[in-house]
């Protein structure tokens, strides 16, 4: 990953050689340029993260300097300090009408810059290309409102009404939504209504812009799950600050989120690991079964054409799919010959008890359908449930005819391994009343790939 790109404006070759050096200590990439004119040239002919500018300069000013770097399109989201000996209140205030991020008196730099250029850049970084749907019937808004957020920095995209907007997030879901209440077709309580109770949707913080301020309607869109609501008419810097405000937030607890899942999915595969090494141990001759049935399944997975994600999530639920067998006593399961009719009852729990161990933890609920009915056929006489067909979830039918192959393929107690050739001719006699039809003949095509590359 890039450092982060940042150019300092400064006629004092003193200051400038100061905050570089400091900078440096924390891998950002820095340029100087000696007064403003130059400094815009730069700004002109490559991107930076950050501008930090001294206000009086020879030629170009500061404010000069901001101005024309915020009224040029490619560098308007490009953020800007201020640093300046003059404390003076309006002196201030012009910094930030001409469109600084922030200002600070050089007497309080070494205390303050830093902090400053932190915050900016993490948040530039966060923001960055962020999508914004802004919902609005006047055309005026949509242009102010759109202006404003990609001088920001963010991508905007605009719908004239909530039925307009519903079916452009279904597409592409925004990272925030903007809209007013009342509009034509539907409504911006309606869309807020509709975007939360969907799923996939429900996570985007959505704000409402109204030029009312009914306190009921706005109680009632905060229970809705409004994350906001701005009063028409705002200042534009108001909404920026709001957005950029709720996205910092919004990403954030997802970052922290992520990170904790990772731990917990650490932790737990590390615990899963060890049970599945426990009940391997039990018999030597399911040792890898595991491991062989969830490589055979991605690649499966994959001639199917399922995501990547979808993958992952399958290569773990063939990993796990045996896990009940944990609850079967030995002498059933390490069994040398044929089961009574008891015995293969409670062989057939396992994947009710495999199911049962996963069920506390929430990370692995899209996991159970596949390691529950891994064991169901596609005539219904399988079990633990009798489905039938396509109502047996896909994942646990890629997975049942990777498991058939690696059972037929290895030695067991009570029989003698099939060869390659037996096991394929098996399958395809058991396809479709056993197995999924499409499964197989993407596992067929897996085997033939293989076969033409060992051969090869």
């Amino acid at each position: 990953m890039l450092n982060p790109q940042v150019l300092i404006v400064d006629d004092s070759k003193t200051i400038r050689s100061v905050i570089s050096s400091e900078l440096k200590k924390y891998s950002i990439d820095v340029t100087e340029a000696a007064d403003g004119l130059q400094g815009l040239n730069y700004t002109r002919e490559r991107h930076y993260d950050l501008v930090i500018t001294d206000i009086t300069m020879p030629g170009l000013d500061g404010y000069q300097l901001c101005t024309e770097i915020k009224k040029n399109p490619d560098t308007q989201s490009t953020p800007v300090i201020m640093l300046s000996s003059n404390e003076r209140h309006e002196q201030i205030e012009r910094g930030f009408e001409v469109g600084a991020a922030a200002y600070v008196t050089k007497n309080k730099a070494r205390k303050d810059l830093l902090p400053y250029i932190r915050e900016i850049l993490n948040r530039a970084k966060l923001l960055r290309d962020k999508l914004v749907l802004v919902v609005d019937d006047s055309k005026y808004i949509l242009n102010v409102v759109e202006s404003g957020l990609t001088s920001a920095g963010f991508k905007v995209i605009t719908a004239r009404n909530g039925l307009e907007a519903f079916e452009m997030v279904s597409e592409v879901a925004p990272h925030l939504i903007l809209s007013d209440i009342n509009m034509p077709v539907m409504d911006g309580i309606k869309l807020c209504e509709k975007v939360q109770n969907h799923p996939g949707l429900s996570h985007i913080p959505f704000v409402i812009m109204s030029s009312g301020s009914d306190r009921r309607t706005m109680r009632e869109l905060l229970h809705k799950g409004a994350a906001a609501f701005l009063v028409k008419p705002f200042n534009i810097d108001q909404l920026v600050i709001t957005a950029e405000k709720l996205l910092s937030d919004h990403f954030q607890i997802i970052l922290q989120q992520r990170e904790l899942f990772k731990k917990e999915r650490t932790l737990l595969m590390g615990s899963i690991t060890s049970l599945i090494q426990a009940l391997e141990a039990r018999d030597s001759y399911t040792k890898g079964h595991s491991d062989t049935v969830s490589n055979l399944s991605v690649s499966i997975a994959k001639k199917l054409g399922l995501k990547e994600s979808e993958r992952e999530r399958i290569a773990f639920a063939a990993r796990l799919h045996d896990l009940g067998k944990i609850g079967i006593r030995d002498d059933i399961l390490l069994k040398n010959g044929p089961l009574t009719d008891n015995e293969f009852a409670k062989i057939k729990e396992h994947p009710v008890l495999g199911a049962d161990i996963l069920s506390p933890i929430p990370s692995m609920e899209d996991i159970i359908p596949a390691v529950l009915h891994h064991h169901e056929k596609m005539n219904g006489t399988g079990y633990p449930h009798g489905l039938s067909g396509n109502k047996i979830p896909l994942w646990a039918r890629i997975i049942s005819t990777a498991d058939v192959y690696d059972a037929l393929t290895t030695d067991r107690p009570y029989k003698k391994a099939f060869t390659h050739q037996q096991t394929m001719e098996f399958i395809d006699n058991i396809c479709p009343n056993e197995l999924c039809p499409e499964c197989v003949r993407a596992f067929q095509a897996v085997m033939q790939e293989t076969t033409a590359n060992c051969t090869s």
